[in-house]
């Protein structure tokens, strides 16, 4: 379902250009017009961030649990909602930092999300790669259970934030940097994990688990969770290294003028 109709007609043609044959909608997915999403075996998403209201939702939107004006919150909630109970349908979804840590209404979600499936895995991306430059994500991966009670046994996070090499638009993200993680992730067989994180021997690693028990436990059951020092981040550039990131820093502003002025063109300035 895409809300912007320009956005759905481009969906559309994509769809037909690859022989597809989907239930592609226009509409709003947090209103009722949205409710027909159900029963799915896989969610692949990036819901819309941002600040502002979400839908209405003291009308029509019955099957939100727990509803908020916090749109993400309310996108997760359909997510999962959404998903088989056959103890099979997953999902993997991209979320900001205020999804894991939000009080209130936010915990009681991130307690019904672990309630009713299998938060196994949580992957803390690097900042900037998603809108402006200080937001950060990470991307949520669930299994839905059969029964809607205790599916989350341990919860495992991999810390792509910490001591890693800046990002940006000269020096994207690709497929290499998730090397790692996919190996760790053990996609056949997730009772294979083993902790790169060790208390003595290894405190920066950056796969660790912690148990259910763990994380009800701690304030707002928050899941914004972080153990790596940023100790070995602290190195001494060169001269010339510092001059080439004023540089680079300096190019991607220019870039992104040029796109807002020509952005801006025909349109006249109000008095």
């Amino acid at each position: 379902m895409e809300l912007v109709p320009n956005t759905h007609r481009l969906a559309m043609m994509n769809e037909y250009l690859h022989k597809m044959d989907g239930d592609l909608r226009q509409g709003d997915s947090l209103s009722a017009n949205g409710m027909w999403m159900k029963n799915f075996d896989v969610v692949l998403t990036n819901p819309p961030f941002g600040t502002k209201k979400g839908a209405d939702t003291s009308s029509g939107r019955e099957d939100l649990t727990f509803p908020t004006s916090n749109k993400q919150l309310n996108f997760l909630q359909i997510i999962y909602n959404s998903l088989k109970h056959n103890g099979k349908a997953r999902a993997a979804v991209v979320v900001p930092d205020n999804v894991l840590f939000a009080d209130g209404k936010g915990e009681e979600i991130r307690r019904d999300l672990m309630e009713k499936c299998n938060l196994h895995t949580i992957l803390r991306l690097p900042t900037g790669i998603f809108y402006a430059q200080g937001v950060q994500t990470n991307v949520l991966f669930f299994t839905r259970g059969k029964e809607d009670k205790g599916n989350t046994k341990d919860v495992w996070i991999y810390d792509m934030r910490h001591q890693m090499r800046s990002f940006g638009k000269r020096n994207p993200l690709n497929e290499k940097d998730f090397t790692d993680f996919e190996k760790l992730f053990c996609v056949d067989d997730r009772t294979k994990r083993v902790e790169t994180w060790d208390k003595e021997k290894n405190p920066n690693g950056r796969w660790r688990k912690f148990t259910i028990d763990e994380i009800l436990k701690r304030p707002n059951t928050s899941l914004d969770i972080s153990w790596m020092s940023d100790e070995e981040e602290k190195v001494q550039l060169s001269l010339g290294e510092i001059l080439k990131g004023m540089d680079e820093k300096s190019r991607e502003i220019r870039d992104a003028i040029e796109q807002l002025n020509e952005a801006l063109k025909g349109i006249d300035d109000e008095d």
